[in-house]
Formats: structure tokens, C-alpha cells, sequence
């Protein structure tokens, strides 16, 4: 590496590269200077050659991005066994350092992945670093903080997949961008892109596809105000997980049915999907999700005018998620208690329950307030770990 470093520094006093204003060495070719080394290079080097010298950086850059995420799982025995199988100079002392270089080097990495894919002779390494490119990028800077980039990325696997006509990788890109559009409120955009991502999950006879695709139908003409086609959707994606007897994600799905119908004002549907969706967290074991949901059915039954029902679920509901240990939860259903039973006349009780409430979540606050003074000091204990 210094040895490069030598070189690099060599070639800028001759003005062959520039050396650029980066905290990171970073040198850029003069674009007076490409079609002449392009040429060179042509006129010298056999084409098999190199296309096998753009592989092998390309294959470097994918490590690199595998090495920048990977530290950021500093709980996974299995990522940091792989980062210590890498080379050294493959390797960030730490997750700040990774995210620094990856935050510097972004536009270099954007500029490779369209390059790659642009020359069509590499498509799956092209495939491989734009896969291990939005990894790092989300993992350091999370999906809202990164979704400009991310938007073209997808695009660019899109390209590649439709060139390559594969349906499986076109359906993936085409749920991402569509999962962008809704993020950014173009949610015409994304409703179109999701019945482009089932059709071609259905190509790939991909399940997952097709029924993640359904399911984001049906949240898309929801966003819309359109519950009929809403709940519609939603019961095609319920048909196919209880079919492949996907029990966590039919329960889901049920809830997502009652909304549509509570949204639409059908509350005798919404009621039997929210008992529906009970009743799927029970046999799953999933007590909060089952709280939740009771939380949910109580409120429908408020909806629909039967107050000493909603009151009866809701204390039901106080039971489950005081098991759960969910205090967030907890106080939001001693509210409902409380506008409850001051429907039901009793205001005396309704000032009880909302004092439980504040209790809770006062002392929730305290607890949250005492994990973010010790929060660094975790962070410091999980950054050491890391590099052992």
C-alpha cells in the first residue's frame, strides 16, 4: 500500500492525477487525459485482459462493502468470524472509520456501479456490488438518510435484471422503488410499481414476490382511500399465506383487513378480522401482538357503539400487555379505559385509570432518560469487542 501511495503522489507531480481535496487519499485522472490512456491501454493490453483487471477491482470494492457492513453487526459471531477471515487491508478498525470511508468514497461507488452496469460484460459482479453497496449504505446512514441513492441503485438492478430477464431480481427492485415512492409520498407511482413486482414475482413463481407485492397493493389503494380495494388485496395476500400455512403473517394480515374495514366504516367485518387476528397471535404465542390486537378489537367495538364490550376487551387487553412488559401499550389502554367508562358514566374511575396512566408513562420516561446516559458507554463496550 505505501508502496502505491509512492506512485500515486509520483504520478500527481507529474500531473498524470490530481490529488483531491478529501479527508481520505483520493485521485482522479484528468478527463483530458482519458481518451489517451484509454487508447494506450486498448493499443497494449488483449480485451480479455482487461475486462479481467475491471473484475478484479470491481471484486475488491464488493469486499470492501461486505467489510463495511459486516462491522457494523457487532453482535453477530458469524460476521465478525468472516471479517477476521478477510485481509487486513480489507478490514476498518472500527464501525466510525467504515462509515467515513463509505461516506467519502460514495460517489466513486455510485460512479463504479453505473460504469458496471453501463458496460454489460460484468452484469453479476455489477449485481453483487450494488446488493453489498445499498447493505453498507443503509446500515451506516439508515433508508431515509440514504433514499436518493438508493433510488437510482434500484434502478440500476432493475436495468440489469430486465436486460438479463431475470423476473426474481426484477421483482425485488421493482418492491424497492416502489417502497421509496411510498416513503416520499408518490404513492400512485409506487401502487403501479407493485403490480409490476407481481407480475413478475408470478413469473418467478417467487412466492415471497407475490405475496409481499399483494400485500403492498393493498396498502397503496389504502394510502389512496380506497378500503375496498384495500381489504380486497389484503384477503388475496391472507389466501396465499394460509395456504403455505404462514400462520405470523396471515394474524398480520388480519389486522390489516379490519383496518381497511374500520376506515371504510364496515365494522361488523373489522370486528371479525380483529377477533380473527386474536385469536392467530394466541396459537402463535406472540402475547404482544395479541395485546395489540385485543387494544385494536376494543377500539372497533367502541366504534360501533358497544361500550361495555369495548370496556370488557380492553381490560383483557391491560392483562396481555402487562405480560408482555409493554408500558407504552399498558397506559395507551388505561386511557381508553378511562374515555370508556366516562361514556359508561363513571368519572371517578376514569380519573384513576388516567392517573395509572401518567404513572406509567412518567416512569417509562425516567428509564429511557437513564438508558441514554448509559448508552455510550454500551456503545464504547460493543466498538472494543468488535475489534477483538
Amino acid at each position: 500500500m505505501s508502496a502505491a501511495h509512492t506512485t500515486l503522489d509520483d504520478f500527481a507531480a507529474l500531473g498524470l492525477v490530481r490529488l483531491l481535496e478529501s479527508p481520505l487519499p483520493q485521485y482522479e485522472v484528468p478527463g483530458s487525459l482519458l481518451p489517451l490512456l484509454r487508447a494506450l491501454a486498448e493499443s497494449r493490453e488483449r480485451p480479455a485482459e482487461l475486462q479481467l483487471a475491471r473484475a478484479r477491482m470491481l471484486e475488491r470494492t464488493v469486499r470492501l462493502l461486505q467489510s463495511c457492513r459486516a462491522i457494523t453487526e457487532t453482535d453477530s459471531i458469524e460476521a465478525r468470524e468472516k471479517l477476521l477471515g478477510m485481509p487486513r487491508t480489507l478490514r476498518f478498525p472500527n464501525p466510525r472509520a467504515a462509515a467515513d470511508w463509505l461516506r467519502v468514497r460514495q460517489p466513486a461507488l455510485l460512479a463504479a456501479a453505473r460504469s458496471a452496469v453501463a458496460d454489460g460484460e460484468l452484469d453479476t459482479l455489477a449485481r453483487r456490488l450494488m446488493s453489498q453497496l445499498v447493505r453498507a449504505m443503509v446500515a451506516h446512514f439508515g433508508t431515509q438518510a440514504s433514499a436518493p441513492e438508493l433510488y437510482g441503485i434500484h434502478r440500476l438492478v432493475l436495468d440489469v435484471a430486465e436486460r438479463r430477464n431475470l423476473p426474481r431480481e426484477q421483482a425485488a427492485a421493482l418492491l424497492n422503488l416502489a417502497d421509496l415512492d411510498t416513503r416520499t409520498g408518490r404513492t400512485t407511482e409506487a401502487l403501479a410499481r407493485y403490480r409490476a413486482a407481481l407480475d413478475a414475482g408470478r413469473e418467478a413463481n417467487d412466492p415471497y414476490a407475490t405475496g409481499r407485492a399483494m400485500e403492498s397493493v393493498g396498502g397503496a389503494h389504502q394510502e389512496l382511500g380506497d378500503y375496498d380495494r384495500a381489504a380486497d388485496w389484503y384477503g388475496r395476500a391472507l389466501a396465499q399465506r394460509l395456504a403455505r400455512d404462514e400462520r405470523v403473517d396471515a394474524a398480520r394480515l388480519y389486522g390489516r383487513i379490519a383496518t381497511a374495514h374500520t376506515y371504510a366504516g364496515r365494522y361488523g367485518e373489522a370486528l371479525r378480522n380483529w377477533r380473527s387476528a386474536v385469536a392467530g397471535h394466541r396459537k402463535n404465542g406472540d402475547v404482544a401482538a395479541q395485546a395489540r390486537a385485543l387494544s385494536e378489537l376494543a377500539r372497533v367495538q367502541e366504534y360501533a357503539g358497544r361500550p361495555e364490550e369495548s370496556l370488557r376487551t380492553c381490560q383483557e387487553a391491560v392483562e396481555w400487555a402487562r405480560r408482555a412488559d409493554d408500558v407504552r401499550l399498558q397506559a395507551a389502554l388505561q386511557l381508553r379505559l378511562a374515555d370508556t367508562l366516562e361514556h359508561l358514566g363513571d368519572p371517578a374511575a376514569a380519573k384513576l385509570h388516567r392517573g395509572a396512566a401518567e404513572r406509567m408513562l412518567g416512569e417509562e420516561l425516567l428509564e429511557s432518560d437513564s438508558g441514554a446516559e448509559q448508552a455510550p458507554n454500551a456503545c464504547e463496550i460493543r466498538s472494543a469487542s468488535s475489534k477483538d
